[in-house]
């Protein structure tokens, strides 16, 4: 590759196939082949040559960052989530900050019914004790779950993934109450109080933002059905995840199902010791399928800003474009 290109940095590592539209018009470094993503640290050493970050959403794009990066002209998020992106300050130092709106949405939909049925049906809790040996007999009624059928799910937020989720669970019977910030004349729209108080289980879809951030707290999960479900597969800080903890302890929630932590990859100590918790490591979006995409549309969009055009998912308006 020609060594006066734009250098373009993807923060883990990618299929070949992923960087196609980049071919003749950047180089490419990559981060670890194992699954890692590229330390901040080396990221910093290796701003000032870059034209273009390409991460999973878990670099901060701050004012250190863009001190270093004077060549810097796109960050694209390989998620929908853009929380960790100073929209203003990028717009400032002539930096467009891109997501990927669509691509992860079916993925998280899916997930988020998995989640939900591995948390009523106590999947993990009897796979475990198959895996341990401790099965002897067939015992009806001691793993007996809870039927959705004419159950209330309420969908905090309802954005493309929430409706997504909604039309799921109705296939399953499942009653759908939801709630967003906006008002909404919709018979299935509700107040967050009435969705917390009706709803036998609560799926957050909210992006982290000021609002949103510690959403659920002692006094929300106070205002929850007894023996309510929680499942968090949007982004951990919207739970205060010690208040969560009490809740479980406290029996006021039966179980909750998390995809995402307050502090990850730190878990609460005592959410490991929970039969009723599913816990796993942010994996909501993540098929094949929906990575591939993901990316390639990352890469698109870095693509079209190399060559003097605007991304298609910009979310801010830099001064010099």
């Amino acid at each position: 590759m020609h060594p006066t290109l734009p250098l373009v940095l993807v923060t883990n590592s990618v299929p070949d196939d992923v960087l196609a539209p980049l071919e003749g018009i950047a180089r490419v470094v990559m981060g670890p082949a194992d699954g890692e993503l590229m330390p901040r640290a080396e990221v910093l050493e290796r701003a000032p040559e870059l034209a273009a970050i390409v991460n999973q959403a878990e670099l901060q794009v701050d004012s250190e960052l863009l001190a270093r990066a004077r060549k810097l002209r796109i960050v694209a998020n390989v998620a929908i989530g853009a929380n960790n992106l100073n929209l203003a300050l990028m717009e400032n130092h002539g930096v467009f900050a891109t997501n990927v709106p669509h691509a992860f949405v079916e993925s998280t939909a899916d997930f988020t019914l998995g989640m939900l049925l591995a948390l009523t049906r106590r999947l993990p809790e009897a796979d475990a004790h198959v895996r341990a040996g401790a099965w002897r007999s067939f015992q009806p009624g001691r793993w007996d779950g809870v039927l959705l059928g004419n159950k209330i799910l309420g969908l905090v937020g309802y954005g493309s993934i929430g409706q997504a989720v909604a039309r799921r669970a109705r296939g399953f019977g499942l009653r759908v109450l939801f709630h967003q910030r906006s008002v909404s004349a919709h018979e299935e729209f509700a107040s967050l109080d009435r969705l917390l108080s009706e709803s036998d289980i609560v799926s957050l879809h909210v992006p982290l933002n000021r609002d949103s951030e510690r959403l659920i707290d002692a006094s929300r999960l106070a205002r929850m059905k007894q023996g309510a479900l929680l499942i968090n597969a949007s982004r951990g800080r919207v739970v205060d995840e010690t208040a969560l903890v009490a809740a479980l302890q406290s029996g006021r929630l039966a179980g909750a199902a998390l995809d995402v932590f307050e502090n990850e990859p730190a878990v609460h100590p005592a959410l490991l010791t929970m039969r009723n918790v599913v816990l796993t490591p942010h994996i909501g979006g993540g098929t094949r399928e929906s990575r591939f995409q993901a990316r390639l549309h990352c890469i698109q969009d870095v693509a079209r800003v190399l060559t003097g055009k605007r991304p298609v998912s910009a979310l801010n308006a830099p001064r010099t474009a």
